[in-house]
């Protein structure tokens, strides 16, 4: 009896003594910042304040949405792989974090070495849309404009290695169009309100943004770049129908934490946020904004994040982007 009480004291010294099981057990006891590396209003930030309120509620703790737009993400990501690796701050991303090795030379942060994936958040389209003062209604229209005066149409982007840049790119190379890129530093919310000024005259957004100003007509919606059409948005083509064979890229979002964030903690994040994607309210969001809830294990969401990255630096070669400095 000695012995095995022993042994559980020993065992019970052995948990107390790791501080990782410390941190876990006591976490979280103050605040949580979730780094969003775009502006307010645009389809990360929506998504994140709505996962974000409903984490805080779980927790116990609020859930601070902090907005840090530039360089495509990597303002953002650096704040994040500087920060400390305890859980109480997090990094919402979209797949330009698959991207960025792919495009740039030199970076303040290891993309992949500094970050632990904790979980797919969603997964989603984007959409091609052309501004209505443009006179084009589809997407054949569209090439034809554009190949008819190369170098004389423009499109919006929110920086190099963004997914909504690559994508568009990707179009490019796809269809032979040589068309110029406007930066818009705060993102997918910016470009928008651009396009229905006519500002610039193309862009690829998130499918979540533009729904609503598609259906309203102040977009003219060219075409979703997944495989298959979206139910949102039942009438427009996918890009590999309107005239692209074999064209299809798709977008998702997901959590990181800065690497060496114990892992129970990471298990802790993704439990919760799975917990999350399944309620009624937040399902009933996402399907309003045309995502599909995912809510990965941390092991899953890595392997997936490593086959992106993999993906995206075949897509940068193909498409003859250069790396960035």
């Amino acid at each position: 009896m000695r012995r095995l009480s022993f042994a559980f004291s020993m065992i019970l010294a052995a948990i107390s003594s790791n501080p990782s099981n410390a941190l876990a057990q006591d976490y979280p006891n103050r605040p949580i910042k979730l780094v969003v590396p775009f502006a307010p209003g645009g389809a990360v930030d929506v998504l994140a304040r709505i996962i974000g309120a409903k984490l805080a509620e779980r927790f116990g703790q609020p859930v601070v949405i902090e907005n840090r737009a530039g360089a495509g993400g990597n303002i953002a990501a650096d704040s994040v792989a500087k920060s400390p690796p305890d859980g109480y701050t997090m990094l919402q991303n979209t797949n330009g974090q698959a991207i960025t090795p792919a495009l740039y030379r030199n970076l303040p942060f290891d993309p992949i070495n500094d970050f632990v994936p904790v979980t797919q958040l969603v997964a989603s389209n984007l959409i091609v849309v052309a501004s209505p003062k443009l006179p084009v209604k589809t997407l054949a229209e569209f090439i034809a404009l554009a190949k008819a005066k190369p170098g004389s149409l423009n499109y919006g982007s929110s920086g190099i290695g963004n997914p909504l840049h690559l994508t568009m790119e990707m179009l490019k190379h796809a269809a032979g169009l040589d068309i110029v890129a406007v930066a818009y530093r705060g993102g997918d919310a910016q470009i928008n309100v651009a396009l229905m000024a006519g500002e610039v005259q193309a862009a690829v957004v998130p499918l979540a943004t533009a729904v609503q100003l598609v259906q309203d007509g102040r977009l003219t919606a060219l075409g979703v770049t997944g495989a298959k059409r979206a139910a949102v948005l039942p009438n427009v083509p996918t890009i590999a129908e309107a005239g692209v064979p074999g064209f299809a890229s798709t977008s998702w979002q997901g959590f990181f934490a800065p690497a060496k964030t114990p892992a129970a903690i990471v298990e802790r994040i993704q439990r919760e946020t799975a917990t999350v994607l399944k309620l009624p309210d937040v399902q009933s969001s996402l399907q309003a904004m045309a995502y599909e809830p995912v809510g990965s294990t941390p092991a899953e969401f890595a392997a997936f994040v490593n086959a992106e990255t993999a993906k995206f630096a075949r897509v940068a070669k193909d498409a003859h982007i250069p790396m960035q400095d």
